[in-house]
């Protein structure tokens, strides 16, 4: 689920949805979610937690967003 916690927060699903589709999803089935501010409740119920953090960028020389690499 690419960005599912920008779909949270700007109300396209809600949290009690979400919630529901992870408790209730096939026992075998590896869910991966990616996105911002995972809430609490949500942290709970993951079985894995990664956190990428950036290092370096082409942005941080004045590269904008490409086609196909960030956009």
């Amino acid at each position: 689920l690419d960005e599912i916690f920008a779909a949270l927060s700007t109300n396209m699903i809600s949290e009690s949805t979400l919630t529901e589709f992870i408790k209730n999803k096939p026992q075998n089935m590896e869910l991966v979610m990616t996105g911002r501010n995972p809430s609490e409740s949500i942290l709970n119920l993951a079985d894995y937690i990664t956190e990428m953090k950036k290092q370096k960028h082409p942005f941080d020389n004045g590269i904008s967003a490409r086609e196909g690499i960030e956009l």
